[in-house]
């Protein structure tokens, strides 16, 4: 099958296999719904910004342009919610200063690039599951991010993968791939 002409894709954090590693025993502590669609560990990621379908034929030019300078920080996961519309999520104790430099000037780029932004306030937050309205999260895992890189991500529509990196920034040993 040809892959369409545009790729749905967003902007975001990944977590090192570490963090991954320690999310994993959090999940699993949890109590899902029976129809909950609880992510892979794999699927796992922070959205910077979701920017929509794009032409492929403009990747190859854009992937650069979204290269922005990134401020190391430590991002400090642990606070986990039921969000409207069935969605379990984790929550950073507090958003760092380096996080909300980087949603900006990445916000900035995308708006010199022609690209939308999300007018809404920036709510970092780690998706868990979805169809999650009844979940019972096992207490706050604690888990400490170290934040050097970030990724440009595409929407594969397919649930085996729901996502395919295609652009890393930032320090290579602190990219979110690998296994858990």
């Amino acid at each position: 099958m040809a892959p369409a002409e545009t790729a749905r894709v967003f902007l975001a954090l990944q977590p090192p296999a570490a963090v991954r590693a320690a999310l994993v025993g959090h999940v699993a502590a949890c109590h899902w719904p029976a129809d909950a669609a609880v992510y892979a560990p794999a699927d796992w990621h922070l959205t910077l910004h979701f920017i929509g379908a794009v032409p492929r034929e403009r990747l190859p030019a854009l992937c650069p342009g979204l290269a922005v300078d990134l401020q190391p920080f430590t991002l400090h996961l642990g606070e986990p919610a039921l969000w409207p519309h069935g969605l379990a999520v984790l929550l950073p104790e507090s958003t760092p200063a380096a996080l909300q430099a980087l949603h900006a000037a990445l916000g900035a780029r995308l708006l010199d690039l022609g690209l939308p932004t999300d007018a809404r306030p920036y709510r970092p937050h780690l998706t868990l599951a979805r169809r999650a309205a009844q979940a019972l999260p096992a207490g706050a895992p604690r888990c400490d991010w170290p934040v050097r890189s970030y990724v440009l991500m595409e929407s594969t529509g397919q649930p085996e993968a729901r996502y395919r990196v295609l652009q890393h920034y930032g320090d290579p040993q602190f990219v979110g791939i690998g296994p858990a």
